[in-house]
Parts: structure tokens; sequence; C-alpha cells
């Protein structure tokens, strides 16, 4: 499952993160790739723990949205990682490692911290089984993706893509399991807007409980 969280970062918290990029020190980003990436990772990370209070602003932005959480049940967000690509970088295709910090990686995200208007190019492109979809949005926006996916940034060819990545370790593993679960807790809310606390909003909300006391990892 693939989604959007449009204003994961507040207005205020935007500026802190852009500030904080402005003046902050970039390294070549295959430090941190695969053995394998780092033939296809071209593009810049903030050095070592710079920026630890934005990491952790991030982190906090993500976890805090109700989506976020009902979507990914994350256990863990791990690996957050803040990059920079100039004119000429990219990412080629690959896949992200099953363990990122001695963590698994069950979901991926994006977050853009660049409006798109400012830099042509860099569109992150997510392979499907017979298509591709394409991403580039505004700054605030996270795009939510299984780590399982071969993807890809496309090369930028004018101006500064700066966005933040990492990945979660679910509660869930299975990403089918996550999907069913977020879609009984949709129907689960909904029914509770149109009819407050009812037989049926009880016996859903037993289901989704239940599944998850057999699916929590």
């Amino acid at each position: 499952m693939i989604f959007q969280i449009p204003d994961v970062l507040s207005a205020d918290e935007l500026s802190q993160v852009q500030t904080t990029l402005a003046t902050a020190e970039f390294i070549d980003g295959k430090l941190t790739a695969g053995w394998y990436a780092k033939q296809v990772k071209h593009n810049q990370q903030i050095k070592g723990t710079e920026a630890k209070e934005v990491r952790e602003l991030m982190r906090q932005a993500l976890t805090r949205h109700p989506l976020f959480q009902a979507a990914v049940r994350p256990k863990q967000v791990h690996s957050l990682l803040l990059s920079r690509y100039d004119t000429g970088m990219e990412y080629g295709r690959h896949v992200d490692n099953a363990l990122m910090g001695n963590q698994r990686s069950d979901v991926s995200f994006t977050v853009f911290l660049s409006e798109p208007q400012d830099y042509d190019g860099g569109e992150l492109v997510v392979e499907g089984a017979a298509d591709e979809q394409c991403y580039k949005l505004a700054a605030g926006t996270a795009i939510i993706y299984p780590s399982s996916t071969l993807h890809r940034v496309e090369p930028v060819t004018q101006g500064t893509r700066l966005v933040a990545v990492g990945w979660v370790q679910s509660w869930i593993r299975d990403a089918a399991k996550r999907e069913l679960l977020f879609d009984l807790d949709t129907v689960r809310r909904s029914l509770y807007t149109q009819s407050g606390k009812s037989n049926e909003f009880d016996l859903l909300s037993k289901s989704l409980a239940n599944l998850m006391r057999q699916w929590v990892e």
C-alpha cells in the first residue's frame, strides 16, 4: 500500500528543518549505501549526528499522525537520513536493505522538504507489478511505500532536492495484513462517525483487536 500524508510537518516545523539544512555539512551518500547500491546512489546526506534535533522532529511528526499510525502500525521508526540532490544527482533503481541499523525495514518513507517548483527532475519512482508511479510532492508531505519495492530517484536537472528518508519496523510484518487492518479500522471509524457506538462498531472493534493479537510481532 502506497499513500501520501500531506502536511506531516507544520509550516513552522518545515521552516525549522529548511533553516537547519541550509547551513548543515553534507557528505557523500554512498557512505550509508549497501554494497551494490553504492553503484547507483549519487546524492549527499547530512554528516554523522548533525541535525539530531531535526531527525527527532521528523520522527515525532510522523508518529503522531493518525494516518501513519493506522496504516503503518509502527514499532520503530529508524535510520532517518536527511539527503540533498543537486543538479546531476540521482539514486538509481534499487531495493532497500532488509535490515537498516539492526532493525527490519518493512515500510519506507520520503518526506519532501523542497517545493516541487524549486527543482527540475528528481521524481521518486516506485515500481509496481505492471506500472510505475512517480511522486514529486509539496514540501512537508510524506510518501509511504513498502520497503520491498524497487524504486529510484530520477536525475535532478536543475535546482536542489531536499528530502528526509527513513524506515519503519512495523508491529505487523506482512503488508497485506497491514492493509486489511487499515481497511477495517477505516470502516470502523466511519461507522462510529455515522452511528456512534453500536453493536456493529463493537463487533468490528473486537475483530480488529483479535487480528492484531494474532499478527503482532
